[in-house]
């Protein structure tokens, strides 16, 4: 039963994610050809599509001038933020039917099991604390945002060590890279450890 609700959420979740990103692009589309002078501005489709889209592109507007740069690129922003939030939001609903029904499987399993899931989970948790914090390095979030603050509590004391004893790489940093090798070494040595102890 749970399998079905679980398809159907998902399904929900995809459509109201495609029909946003639909919406994006018609606004994006809509903008792009009243500058160019293929519609004009005034006309009823430009005003309609006005009508509905502002209370979204006004906010987008002012975020991207207060960052200088030009209010007409808002569209294009809001493109890429709904697509990146239809896909978290398709991610997290996938996570979470699929995290339900592994522990509805599990319900009946061995203490081996649960420690092997427990293993795995962490690591995994620490692999995606990983890539968001050299994601956020990329893109100019450090250690001192407060969204990353969570991020770097999770993963200092396995990256400073390593960072510490590996030779410099001049501007690249390849300690978060060895720890991810170094937490998949691990999750699979403990896995084995466990299978062999089982």
């Amino acid at each position: 039963m749970f399998t079905n609700a679980g398809q159907a959420m998902d399904a929900a979740v995809r459509a109201l994610a495609l029909l946003a990103l639909v919406a994006a692009l018609v606004i994006l589309l809509t903008h792009w050809a009243v500058r160019r002078g293929s519609l004009q501005p005034f006309g009823w489709w430009p005003r309609f599509v006005r009508k509905w889209s502002d209370p979204l592109v006004r906010p987008i507007e002012r975020g991207v001038v207060s960052r200088g740069g030009n209010p007409q690129d808002a569209p294009l922003w809001l493109l890429g933020l709904v697509l990146v939030l239809g896909l978290l939001a398709i991610s997290a609903v996938r996570w979470l039917t699929g995290s339900v029904a592994l522990f509805d499987s599990m319900r009946h399993a061995s203490a081996r099991a649960w420690i092997q899931l427990v293993v795995v989970g962490a690591s995994s948790f620490l692999l995606l604390a990983i890539i968001v914090r050299v994601i956020g390095s990329w893109l100019g979030a450090g250690r001192y945002n407060r969204w990353m603050r969570p991020v770097y509590l999770l993963t200092d004391w396995i990256i400073e060590p390593i960072r510490r004893r590996l030779p410099s790489f001049g501007p690249i940093d390849l300690s978060p890279f060895v720890a991810y090798l170094l937490i998949l070494l691990l999750r699979g040595l403990l896995l084995r450890a466990l299978d062999a102890a089982g």
